[in-house]
């Protein structure tokens, strides 16, 4: 495996000068051997510092800042370069752009089928860097599209491992633990990513939704589910209430009421307070036990 070697190099503003200063000198010598009785040897000679010269001038380079350049001489790795500014180098180096700047990668609307099997539409956002630059030229082919394709690949495989909705308070679901999935996506996708050089900022999942063809039944059910939970904590609190009048009126002996008598009275209201349509009270004008 590559590993990165940061390099530094020459300033250019520094061998800039040296370079034209070199180029202008040698023409001189050149004109001036040529007049009179041309000196043939200091010609040659000096174009030859001209030529060397003027190749070394195609040695400069601009780095921007969160930017860098990756140095090869003759397919062997020399370096990384990644000090903003005008620098020199061996002009027979190859210099590879590559950008260190935080980027997004928002994956397409991907259906798969959930824990349960329930065909769903999910997509997610992740937010990732280049860090080793050296690994992401040469480890990979693509080091961008090697991220698309893995982190679809991420996200396809974290949404068949649970439910789009969990109707049990412990268990994780898509929609219900959405910190938790992101925190499992962003671990996932960053151990794909790590042959590249990549490192993984933030993942989370930013489209999830029942497919189209079911879209219709399962808001039926989550309907159903819903007014199944609400009426569960309506009997859980009208027995409470229940259960808290009773107690008063033995405590304060407001009315002594035998077993039957108490089966009426939480039979009633039970009905009162359960019920989904308003009650019409009925007084009674003579004794509860006639």
């Amino acid at each position: 495996m590559v590993q990165e070697r940061v390099r530094s190099s020459v300033s250019g503003w520094v061998m800039l000068p040296v370079l034209v200063g070199l180029v202008a000198v040698s023409v001189w010598q050149i004109v001036g051997a040529a007049q009179g009785e041309p000196n043939i040897l200091a010609i040659v000679a000096w174009a030859i510092v001209a030529l060397v010269t003027s190749v070394c001038l195609g040695g400069f380079f601009v780095v921007d800042p969160n930017e860098a350049k990756v140095l090869t001489l003759f397919g062997k790795y020399w370096g990384t370069v990644k000090q903003d500014g005008f620098h020199w180098a061996n002009p027979l180096l190859t210099k590879r752009h590559i950008t260190l700047r935080v980027r997004n990668f928002e994956s397409t609307a991907s259906k798969v089928n959930d824990l349960e099997g329930n065909p769903i539409e999910i997509a997610a956002v992740v937010v990732w860097k280049v860090t080793d630059t050296a690994e992401a030229c040469f480890e990979v082919d693509n080091y961008e599209h090697y991220v698309k394709v893995q982190s679809e690949a991420a996200v396809r495989n974290l949404a068949t491992q649970y439910p789009y909705d969990g109707h049990e308070d412990h268990v994780k679901s898509l929609r219900g633990n959405t910190l938790e999935i992101a925190e499992q996506l962003k671990s996932e996708v960053q151990e794909r990513l790590n042959k590249a050089g990549v490192a993984v900022l933030e993942a989370r999942i930013n489209h999830l939704a029942y497919a189209p063809e079911i879209a219709s039944a399962m808001l039926q059910r989550q309907q159903a589910g819903a007014i199944i939970a609400a009426r569960q904590r309506i009997v859980e609190g009208a027995v409470g209430m229940v259960e808290m009048a009773l107690d008063l009126l033995s405590k304060r002996d407001v009315v002594a009421l035998d077993n039957d008598r108490k089966a009426a009275m939480v039979s009633n209201l039970l009905v009162v307070l359960c019920g989904d349509r308003n009650t019409q009270p009925v007084v009674n004008t003579g004794t509860i036990y006639q």
